[in-house]
């Protein structure tokens, strides 16, 4: 019979659905199904406003069994849709519509959440969705549940962008609670922009928290290599790391590196001033959609992002002995207003102190006390702006904090801190190469000296001995001649001629200016 000959609305309505989805990405495959209750003779598909001319093209035996597939979906496709199926010259009742959007027809939009996407237990969080496209409104779904999207008409910037603001409440960890954001026009509204980037929602729970530690120490320098790691004996099985006040959070498996723990490890990468804030971590089991217990806090502090001379010292003194009080000095002549106190290799945060202004420079005092050999080590001190404390100066000179032990006890005396232990060493080399070779100076010198006095004394006594005898003495006789001397000028004139004559004798004869008419002759006495 033709359909005109069907009494209309006397028969159960049917029901309309969309497999995979009645959200469905430009040129994906998706299939309307409308199904009744009794036994039916034809289903009809049909489409508000527009007539749904495509249904004429699908094969009549998968018409009558409520089968209307779209090998490849186009923009021409989306609409609001409605079945009705044919009994027994009786019709049914409209089915309840069925929305079938077609996305991509325009970039995507960007999807956060405000503040974080950290939302405590049974909190509220805002979902804010943003296009450089003037879209007429946005759409929030939320991931498996595309069927009930929240609709917002747009606010405009005056440079052309659009947005709007989603509440979601309340939030519990029970669940997972993640959403995409889309963009139309008021004139197409089932037709969508691409889907923004997933967002998830993290919702700490109570279960055991994880640990957050970073290996190179809370304080990095830019350029440097950056690495997180979270870890946990409660054998969670994925892990999140997340940065307060950011948008959004990193995702890492977990490892287990021995049984019963479990850890990942998130790399960040060349440092920069953006790494700079406060961490935490949470771990969760893939059984499972709640996550832990937030981890302790984590602070990353860079160094180096502004130039300010700071100074380091210790008080009273550079003698350190274990069990004495001492302060560690940290000034500066810049207007900062916290100083921080590293130590290389501590386990421990740094140390933080609000700066005083006294005898014209800003200063904050560390006391430490009693001290003990734990307190030994290299120390830095930082400053920074209370506007954003996780940026720190250019460090303070190190400064070698040396203990010794208890005063009157069998431990070398203490050699104090040093705040340039480099230049220290160089000055000591120095001082002691100057002060040798002073030392070999004035021993070459007297050397000198004390062997010109020997040089001297020698050739005097030699002299002596050759030419002053005592008085009375007899003179060394040679075997064959004597030294003989002269009284009177007329035998000593003699006696040089004599001696000119004989210079080729074997004797030979000498004259010393000294002891004129001495000569060397034949035998005889010293005359007086």
């Amino acid at each position: 019979n033709p359909i005109s000959d069907f009494l209309p609305g006397t028969l159960p309505k049917p029901t309309l659905w969309a497999e995979p989805g009645s959200v469905i990405t430009q040129g994906s495959p998706v299939t309307l199904r409308c199904q009744g209750r009794l036994q039916v003779q034809e289903y009809r598909l049909y489409r508000e406003k527009n007539p749904a001319s495509w249904v004429r093209q699908i094969q009549r035996e998968l018409v009558k069994k409520g089968y209307f597939p779209i090998a490849s979906i186009t923009l021409e496709h989306a609409g609001r849709y409605r079945c009705r199926y044919y009994s027994r010259n009786h019709s049914s009742e409209l089915s309840g519509p069925l929305e079938l959007v077609v996305t991509g027809a325009y970039n995507k939009p960007t999807l956060s959440a405000l503040p974080s996407p950290v939302v405590a237990s049974g909190g509220n969080v805002s979902l804010q969705c943003v296009s450089q496209v003037a879209f007429d409104g946005f759409i929030l779904c939320k991931e498996g549940e595309d069927e009930h999207p929240q609709r917002l008409n747009s606010h405009f910037h005056a440079r052309g962008w659009s947005w709007a603001v989603f509440s979601v409440v309340p939030v519990s960890p029970s669940r997972r609670w993640s959403y995409r954001c889309y963009g139309y026009d008021s004139r197409s509204p089932y037709v969508w922009s691409l889907p923004s980037d997933l967002l998830e929602l993290l919702v700490p729970g109570v279960s055991k928290k994880p640990s957050l530690s970073v290996q190179l120490g809370p304080v990095v320098a830019p350029g440097e290599n950056l690495t997180l790691q979270c870890g946990s004996d409660a054998g969670y099985d994925r892990f999140v790391l997340y940065k307060e006040g950011e948008r959004e959070f990193l995702q890492r498996p977990g490892r287990q590196p021995q049984a019963g723990l479990s850890q990942a490890n998130f790399p960040l990468g060349p440092v920069s001033h953006a790494h700079g804030g406060r961490y935490r971590c949470c771990g969760a089991h893939n059984v499972s959609s709640e996550w832990s217990a937030p981890s302790d806090p984590l602070d990353i502090l860079i160094s180096e992002q502004f130039y300010d001379v700071v100074s380091l010292s210790v008080q009273p003194g550079p003698t350190v002995t274990s069990g004495e009080n001492m302060t560690l000095l940290c000034q500066s002549r810049g207007q900062f207003h916290t100083f921080l106190l590293t130590k290389e290799g501590a386990a421990h945060p740094p140390l933080h102190l609000r700066s005083k202004y006294r005898a014209h420079k800003y200063q904050a005092e560390f006391p430490m006390g009693p001290v003990t050999s734990a307190h030994a080590g290299t120390y830095r001190c930082y400053s920074s702006l209370s506007s954003n404390p996780h940026l720190l100066s250019v460090p303070s000179d190190p400064l070698e904090l040396v203990v010794s032990g208890p005063s009157g006890g069998s431990s070398p005396p203490p050699t104090g801190p040093r705040s340039t232990p480099g230049l220290g060493r160089y000055l000591e080399a120095l001082i002691g190469v100057s002060v040798a070779f002073i030392l070999l100076l004035f021993l070459l010198l007297f050397l000198v000296l004390r062997r010109q006095r020997q040089s001297k004394h020698k050739i005097s006594d030699q002299r002596k001995t050759d030419f002053q005898r005592p008085a009375g003495a007899a003179e060394p006789e040679p075997k064959d001649r004597g030294l003989l001397r002269r009284s009177s000028a007329a035998a000593d004139v003699q006696e040089e001629n004599l001696c000119k004559r004989k210079r080729r004798d074997k004797w030979g004869c000498w004259e010393d200016p000294k002891f004129p008419a001495v000569q060397q002759g034949g035998l005889g006495r010293v005359q007086s």
